[in-house]
């Protein structure tokens, strides 16, 4: 879990970060999670230290802990929370529990947990990290581009053509997915795929026109499906959910943003059905229309938040999965 400032995104000399992403939900996520004096909070995707500096100037005495994958996201957390009783740890959300066990602070004890799962709007200003098909850069993908795993070229150019049209359609939702996969295949054997740019050219080609011309670009669900398979994310969520009762102590708050199907579906499901939590938004908070006219990312943010089942009382009985 390294401190370590890491180089810039595009390789230059170090610059003094500056931040260009927006926290979402910011009012919403304070009113939640309800920060006071003494309290100790944990950001676990803290990007560039948006909601950890807002939810620092709330707690005196008490203290938030920011977590995150990637180190270039820290540096602007740091800038941004410069001052303030905010410790930054460069670990995935998943390791929570043994970060925060590192820093002294046990299981049980935390008073609130805040995850906001969207990629960030820096993420995807650096062309060298791959996230965005809008500029020319190598497909890399990783949050974490210190990591040894597979970048998304790799996967482009190791998994087969049945691989690829699973993880299209499971992560992105893809119906062209087959046609994709195919067509990726066929076109490494003369040609690898290492571009953004090569990449989102050879997804459009293979989209019926009449569908190329729609308000989201036909790139967009590959680009996410090989995002979430590059870093696991789906399998990090997973494991926070599954952890987050034994992080929290009891009646505490775990908000929770999601920004897609398939994450919201896990933290609805989580939620209702560990008999630990009791769900305090019975439907997902969204954005209002002052934010969103600021801040458009904000319009598929969705805020669940469920409190920690009290030790002392009983174990209510599990909610019957429902649509």
């Amino acid at each position: 879990m390294s401190t370590e400032r890491p180089p810039d995104p595009d390789g230059s000399e170090p610059q003094p970060p500056r931040a260009v992403h927006r926290s979402v939900l910011m009012d919403e996520v304070i009113e939640w999670l309800a920060p006071r004096e003494g309290s100790i909070l944990v950001d676990g995707t803290a990007g560039a230290g948006g909601h950890s500096a807002a939810l620092a100037r709330l707690v005196g005495s008490g203290k938030v802990i920011g977590f995150d994958r990637d180190p270039n996201m820290l540096e602007l957390a740091r800038a941004a929370t410069a001052g303030l009783p905010v410790d930054l740890v460069h670990a995935p959300y998943s390791a929570m529990r043994e970060g925060l066990a590192e820093l002294g602070i046990a299981a049980g004890t935390v008073d609130g947990v805040l995850l906001d799962l969207g990629l960030s709007s820096d993420q995807l200003a650096w062309r060298n990290r791959g996230f965005s098909f809008g500029t020319e850069g190598p497909l890399d993908m990783r949050f974490d581009p210190t990591s040894d795993g597979p970048t998304a070229a790799d996967l482009l150019a190791e998994l087969s053509d049945e691989e690829l049209a699973k993880a299209f359609f499971e992560f992105g939702e893809e119906r062209f997915s087959r046609r994709i996969a195919r067509r990726i295949v066929e076109t490494r054997e003369a040609e690898p795929l290492t571009t953004t740019t090569q990449l989102a050219d050879l997804v459009r080609r293979c989209i019926p026109g009449k569908l190329r011309h729609g308000p989201i670009d036909p790139a967009t669900r590959v680009f996410q499906a090989l995002r979430i398979l590059v870093n696991d994310e789906l399998e990090h969520l997973d494991s926070i959910l599954a952890t987050l009762p034994e992080i929290l102590a009891p009646h505490g708050r775990a908000a929770i943003i999601s920004f897609h199907s398939l994450e919201d579906r896990r933290v609805k499901w989580a939620f209702r059905n560990d008999p630990r939590w009791t769900v305090l938004t019975k439907k997902p908070i969204t954005a209002t229309a002052e934010e969103t006219a600021v801040n458009p990312r904000a319009r598929s943010a969705k805020l669940r938040v469920a409190e920690r089942w009290s030790n002392q009382e009983p174990i209510p009985t599990p909610t019957s999965p429902r649509n």
